[in-house]
């Protein structure tokens, strides 16, 4: 049971990671839904988000109405249906539909309607295929995987690696997800497979090279950034094809950094000027990876050079964006 009187994104977190480890899930989440209705919730917009937690938390404890009840007024409590989290709240309730029976029209509905995200959303192959499957169609889960990565591919190429610091993309998720429900229905390795096998060989292998922290956690603001890539385009492999892609790849490894027990995690203040005079000075150039590391290292060193991470949910991103950190940075990590 919930002993807080009001409940912080903070708090939601935390239940997120520990409810089903309590001596009373289903109590905690009849606490959240409780919470939710009397509006003891520190930031009424997070009330999606907790009405998904406890439908996830019934569910698993196979409370199927309950879970269902909870999925539908979390799908009901998201003002828009692209606001962080909505979607997943839907594949949700589809999934639940499925298992309780009855339903399975509507159901299909709800994750057809899903479908168009797969090429969109790095998450999206995960929850719409087990939705599929929980109604009993990993066939049709393995069709739409494979349409989704053929269109990706026929759209931006196959690729033939991923770059020395990008973070997994959409096709990546799509292509893993696909490889493991083509396992699932036992059918024969293709050459989606045969790709997905290698991008995730070469993701192995890169995170078990030593790498510099400090290289990895540079930070350009927006400005700071359109100047990099106008005078040195061959960044944008390095730290993002855009400043979308900067700040995404950022927040992700500090989520892995986080994952892996990192504590007091910052990004570090860059400028393109900065990088540029370093270089100089050092008789390199800022495509050495070498140069950017010491530039990082020395950076690093500086007093007020690091931006702490992570911010709570409802205070201004890390990024300098002005917005909410749920609402900008903090979905990237997905």
């Amino acid at each position: 049971m919930l002993t807080r009187d009001v409940l912080t994104s903070a708090d939601l977190e935390e239940l997120r990671r520990t409810a089903l480890g309590t001596a009373d899930p289903l109590g905690v989440a009849a606490d959240l839904a409780l919470a939710v209705e009397e509006r003891r919730l520190a930031d009424q917009e997070d009330a999606g988000f907790a009405l998904t937690l406890a439908a996830e938390i019934a569910e698993v404890r196979a409370r199927l109405d309950a879970a269902l009840s909870y999925a539908d007024r979390a799908v009901a409590a998201y003002p828009e249906d692209d606001a962080p989290g909505a979607a997943f709240a839907r594949a949700l309730r589809a999934r639940i539909l499925f298992r309780v029976g009855g339903h399975d029209d509507e159901a299909l509905a709800v994750v057809t309607e899903l479908r168009p995200l797969l090429t969109e959303q790095p998450d999206a192959p995960a929850y719409v295929s087990a939705a599929l499957e929980a109604g009993g169609r990993t066939a049709v889960a393995e069709e739409w995987l494979s349409s989704a990565a053929e269109s990706l591919i026929a759209a931006r190429g196959e690729p033939a690696s991923l770059a020395s610091d990008e973070a997994p993309g959409v096709l990546f998720f799509l292509l893993q997800q696909r490889h493991r429900v083509r396992r699932d229905l036992n059918l024969a390795h293709d050459k989606q497979d045969d790709l997905a096998d290698r991008l995730e060989a070469q993701l192995s292998r890169r995170a078990a090279e030593p790498q510099s922290a400090e290289a990895d956690l540079v930070f350009f603001a927006q400005p700071e950034f359109d100047r990099l890539l106008e005078s040195v385009p061959a960044l944008a492999e390095v730290y993002g094809p855009d400043w979308d892609g900067h700040r995404a790849r950022l927040e992700k490894h500090l989520v892995r950094q986080a994952d892996a027990g990192g504590a007091g995690l910052s990004v570090i203040r860059a400028s393109a000027d900065g990088l540029a005079g370093f270089a100089r000075q050092h008789g390199g150039e800022p495509t050495d990876a070498e140069i950017r590391s010491r530039y990082a290292t020395e950076l690093a060193a500086q007093p007020g050079a690091h931006i702490p991470w992570p911010p709570a949910r409802n205070e201004v991103c890390w990024c300098g964006s002005g917005l909410k950190y749920k609402k900008d940075c903090l979905p990237r990590s997905r």
